[in-house]
């Protein structure tokens, strides 16, 4: 991070997926008006969440990141947050059964509103109406007065993200998120009608586990980090007026922080070297992921990571791979072999999300939870190949009974997707389908530990 970095350096540069305010003076006033709230996260938050990180990086613990596409307004509310909260815990003990490191819960929460498009325009029924990029910048309706980006969105945007993280808080410390208590639910997913038995052996397993631990007398009641757990927020860094606003100096380092979430990343469309997004993320002291598609190439990568790490600190940039099932081998392993080479220190994590979106014959933005798997898949034998460190997953997920994602052991059809499809951008794997594939990617890991323990 220069010195020579400020925090509005980014107006400088070029803006992609930004949207242009038509009344400067309210887009002002705004901004001043969030520069005098408090942040919504702290420095110290930020930088415990790097330290866990640059354990993930050496394989030493696991991220798992995840939750909505997009937050939206009108779909705030308390039991939709708990229940997405809820399937983290779930996966988070499955995961950490089967990795036995530590798992890093990072949710997509508390930010994630503005949503970078393939177009700046969208056409219904002959209509062309500016496209929809989030809540924060804009609506969802398709009239031309909701399309008008609204800076106001900004101060609604930083409202429920306060409500949320306060929400969050509450049920990381307030017993919610007793390990006893999560078992108990996954139990239940296991010995639902039509899991394989596979999870059913798996859950008993963990069980097992948590019985000996509390006969041997290390239980919730004697041990605070089996009822407790350290939950971060995270969200793409988009919106740069917002950010910018929330960007605070941390008393004790004198380093800049981004107020907004623990953890912010740069999208695949928006990691030019020279852009303003990398910019601005350049010179916070947060954690900052790098989404990596297929068309990023090994310099680039190369230059976004002296660029975004110069002092090539571990736990500093994680790497958000999304190359779509099929397609890892012909990407993965060179980016790998770059950064390898340079001795650039990353955590690499696997976005099987967003290289999976297909259209279904139903008209219905869908994806199969077999492509999303396979995906993952990939990614592990990539770096089992490599001898790399698979430090991550990343999921657009949500806890609610959505049908959105086709497959999982619930059997999602194409026929069903109109049912509760409730998505406001892209679709999100429901409850089901989210504990599934950690029950599956828990398996990755246990094979993965397994060999390791085969070569020593």
């Amino acid at each position: 991070m220069t010195t020579a970095w400020n925090k509005s350096g980014w107006r400088n540069k070029e803006r992609i997926q930004m949207p242009e305010y038509t009344d400067q003076s309210a887009l002002n006033a705004v901004e001043a008006r969030l520069a005098s709230y408090p942040p919504l996260v702290f420095a110290g938050e930020a930088r415990s969440l790097r330290a866990k990180l640059a354990s993930a990086s050496r394989g030493e613990a696991f991220l798992l990141q995840g939750g909505d596409c997009a937050e939206s307004f009108d779909g705030f509310n308390a039991d939709a947050l708990r229940d997405t909260y809820k399937v983290m815990l779930q996966m988070a003990v499955v995961l950490t059964f089967g990795a036995k490191v530590p798992v890093i819960k990072v949710g997509r929460v508390a930010g994630q509103f503005a949503k970078p498009r393939s177009a700046d325009t969208e056409t219904v029924d002959g209509v062309e109406l500016p496209s929809y990029r989030g809540d924060i910048i804009n609506g969802l309706d398709f009239t031309a007065e909701a399309r008008i980006p609204n800076p106001d969105n900004m101060l609604r945007a930083y409202t429920q993200s306060a409500a949320s993280m306060n929400l969050l808080r509450a049920f990381s410390q307030g017993g919610y998120a007793d390990i006893h208590h999560v078992q108990e639910w996954n139990l239940g997913f296991a010995n639902a009608q039509g899991s394989a038995q596979k999870y059913k052996d798996l859950a008993k397993r963990i069980s097992d586990a948590l019985d000996f631990m509390t006969a041997a007398g290390i239980s919730s009641d004697s041990t605070d980090s089996l009822r407790t757990v350290d939950f971060y927020t995270s969200h793409e860094a988009l919106l740069l007026e917002y950010e910018e606003a929330l960007c605070r100096i941390d008393s004790t380092t004198n380093v800049p922080v981004a107020g907004s979430g623990h953890m912010i990343w740069i999208g695949d469309r928006t990691r030019q070297p020279d852009g303003a997004h990398v910019e601005f993320c350049s010179g916070v002291q947060n954690p900052i992921g790098l989404k990596c598609g297929p068309t990023i190439s090994e310099d680039d990568l190369l230059r976004l990571i002296d660029k975004l790490n110069p002092e090539n600190e571990a736990g500093r940039l994680t790497l958000i791979n999304r190359f779509g099932a099929g397609n890892v081998g012909d990407h993965l392993p060179r980016l790998i072999k770059a950064v390898e080479k340079e001795g650039r220190k990353v955590v690499w994590t696997c976005d099987p999300m967003h290289g999976n979106t297909i259209k279904s014959k139903s008209g219905y933005k869908t994806r199969p939870f077999e492509s999303v798997l396979r995906e993952v898949q990939e990614f592990f034998a990539v770096h089992q190949a490599e001898g790399t460190v698979p430090g991550g997953v990343h999921f657009e997920m949500t806890g609610t009974d959505v049908t959105e994602c086709t497959g999982g052991v619930r059997a999602v059809t194409d026929e069903d997707l109109s049912s509760r499809y409730h998505t406001a951008c892209d679709p999100r794997l429901n409850a089901s389908q989210s504990l599934e594939l950690a029950f599956l990617v828990a398996e990755e890991l246990e094979s993965r530990r397994e060999e390791q323990r085969k070569s020593a």
